[in-house]
Order: structure tokens, then sequence, then C-alpha cells
């Protein structure tokens, strides 16, 4: 099939920052874009050919969506998956399919999985309500510390708490949830694998991450991870099992543990482009936005290779500011060298939204990070 500058249509569910950068890709190839988003303002509106203000949870929104395009993808995975097995059977090619995606939006069914296929994650009981941890601490099958997760709809650090003792439960939802082992870890590490319709893979180098400990929000990506080489491919061949299991189509981002014996545990996966793959858009041969659509089109797979070290800073709103937004000292790290922002397009900010990243290339990984702290100490993202 031709892509480029014909009448094929790539549709995708979600217009937020991650759809905003895949259509990069899509504008440098010509290729023809759909995308839906319940949000008038949504960052992509202005990148794609044609935008849809739309629920992307609702069945027949999606079903009707996506029968008048080709190939139908999603920047997040809370969307209506039952319409997505409809598409298929209609004949809409839906990457990553509706299989991988029901088996992933569910963090419960996620972790199975693993179980499932002797993928090494940490240990986990599963509830159908919050209300049962009680039980299961008083009858001794649950001990603290624990890490409590929302088995729907957790995202960008909501959904997760980690629970040292009985208050800590009390304002929980009490909805579907697991609760996990609570890991000693040195490091948090990132697998982006990519795989096509054929079946071939290539994997990223695997990155380093670094925490928000109040909002569980990623500050920092470093990449290459600062870790031995034997760790590195320790943590590859993980997630290249973890692909393997999945046979998806598109990426796959594996965010893993290393833990204080050095293995590797799997803590969750994301079937689409992911903020530990932000950097490649200036740090590698191929970013993971190009990456995605060779993958879900059947192109041959592009270079993963790193050009430079980078790091990658979130931008997110500051604490006790929330209306129209100003980047306070953007002026200032623009003047640093090898700083590169990125501005999602989000009119209002709120305290940790995510409203842009800065990436930072260099030769030397120490030199990056060094950078990197000095932009995250200079840059806010305020209110009016």
């Amino acid at each position: 099939m031709n892509y480029f500058s014909s009448k094929f249509k790539l549709g995708i569910l979600g217009g937020g920052q991650l759809g905003k950068m895949l259509l990069y890709d899509t504008r440098k190839f010509d290729i023809y874009t759909c995308v839906i988003d319940p949000s008038a303002d949504a960052p992509s509106r202005l990148a794609c050919d044609e935008f849809t203000v739309g629920d992307i949870l609702d069945y027949q929104t999606v079903v009707d969506f996506g029968k008048h395009v080709d190939v139908l993808t999603f920047e997040i995975e809370n969307v209506n998956v039952d319409a997505l097995e409809t598409l298929e059977k209609q004949g809409v090619k839906v990457f990553p399919s509706s299989k991988t995606l029901r088996t992933i939006q569910n963090k419960a069914t996620q972790k199975l999985f693993y179980r499932d296929h002797d993928i090494p994650t940490a240990d986990f009981s599963r509830f159908a309500y919050t209300s049962e941890i009680d039980e299961a601490v008083d009858n001794g099958g649950l001990n603290y510390p624990f890490v409590w997760k929302s088995a729907r709809f957790g995202y960008d650090g909501t959904g997760v708490k980690v629970v040292r003792s009985l208050s800590d439960l009390t304002d929980l939802p009490n909805v579907e949830c697991i609760t996990e082992k609570l890991i000693p870890f040195k490091n948090e590490l990132a697998v982006i694998v990519a795989r096509n319709e054929q079946g071939d893979l290539k994997t990223y180098p695997v990155v380093e991450m670094e925490f928000h400990p109040e909002a569980n929000q990623v500050e920092y990506v470093i990449c290459p991870a600062r870790i031995p080489d034997t760790i590195a491919k320790k943590a590859e061949q993980v997630a290249l099992k973890t692909a393997a299991a999945f046979k998806h189509v598109g990426l796959l981002a594996v965010e893993m543990f290393q833990t204080e014996n050095d293995d590797i545990l799997v803590n969750e996966v994301a079937p689409r482009p992911h903020n530990s793959g932000h950097y490649s858009i200036e740090g590698s041969y191929t970013s993971q936005f190009e990456q995605q659509i060779r993958c879900i089109l059947g192109l041959p797979l592009g270079n993963t290779e790193s050009k430079v070290a980078g790091v990658m800073v979130n931008l997110v709103g500051a604490e006790n500011h929330t209306g129209n937004v100003v980047y306070k000292n953007i002026e200032k790290i623009l003047a640093m060298d090898g700083v590169i922002p990125h501005i999602y397009g989000k009119k209002q900010t709120r305290p940790f939204r995510k409203m842009g990243h800065v990436t930072i290339v260099n030769k030397d990984i120490s030199v990056a990070r060094e950078i990197a702290e000095q932009v995250k100490q200079t840059i806010e993202v305020i209110s009016e």
C-alpha cells in the first residue's frame, strides 16, 4: 500500500502530547491523519488533517471514527477496547491489537500475564475492591508495607500509593486493585521494544528513570543508563522476552526495577510511545515516534542507536498554580547549549500536570545530567 501523499488514512485515538509528537513524523512523511479526542483544545488538533471531538471511551463513537480509516492506533490506553475488537472484525487494522490492549489496560490482568509467561515481576495480590485489603491484613495474608495500585485508569502517578499503615488506606477509592510487595531497588529502568507485523524486532538503549518522590512522576530520563553492561544486557533480555509474549505490533515500553540483588523485575508496560523515549527525538537516529509509524505500517525498522547522550526533564505544573500557563525563565534555558524544550500546547496548568519536556544532549552523559539539573532549577511552569 502507498502511505505517502496518498488517500491512505491513519487514525489516532487521543490527541494529547504523544499524538502531537507522533504527528511531527506523519507530516514529515505526508501521511494523512485523523485524530479524535474529547477536548476541543487537544494539543494534536492543529497538526492533523482531520480532527474530531469525541469520547474515546464510548463504543459507538470509536466504531464510527475507526471505520473511516485504514489503520487505527492510539496514544493512550484508556480507550474502548470492545470497539477496537469490532473494528478488527470489520477489517480495520488496529495496532497494537485489541487483545494486547485488553491485557495491558487492567493492571491485575497484566500482572497475571507476567505470571503465566514466566516474566519476572514483584509478588502481588488481586482484590475486587480496596475494602477487602483490611481483611487480608488482619488474616496475615498481607503485610505492610506494600504498594496499592488501581487496576484501571491509573496514569502519571495517579492510582498508585505506598501503604505503610492502615491509615494510608483510608482515602483510597474502593475499586478493583492489586497490592504488590514493596521492592527495595537500586534503579528504575526502561527499554522500548519496536516490532512490526513481519516480526522484526529492535530495542532502544536501556534508560534510567529518576522519579519525583511526591508526585510519583518521572523527573529525569537518562540515556544511556548509568549501569554496568551486564545489567543493561539483562534488562534488554527481559524486555525482549516480554515483547515476545505479547506479540505486539508497535512500540512496547517495558518499565523495570533493578533490585538490590541486581535482579530485573518488570513493573508495567505501555503499548505506545512513552515518556522514557522522548529523548530519542534529538538523541537517536530514529525517534520513537517515527519508529511507531514504521512499526504499525509494516515498514523497515529504523536505527535505534543514540547519536549522542541525552537527558530528558519533564516540565510539570508547579504546586499552588492553576490557570493560564506561563513558562517562567524559558529564555534562560534556551541560552544553554544542547537544551531543547518541547511545549505540549496545554493552555491551562495545574500542580504536576505534564506541560512539556526538555531534552539535553551532550557527548558526556554526566555533563548532560548536570545541565538537566540547572534546567530543572531554572524553568518554572506557573499560572498568570
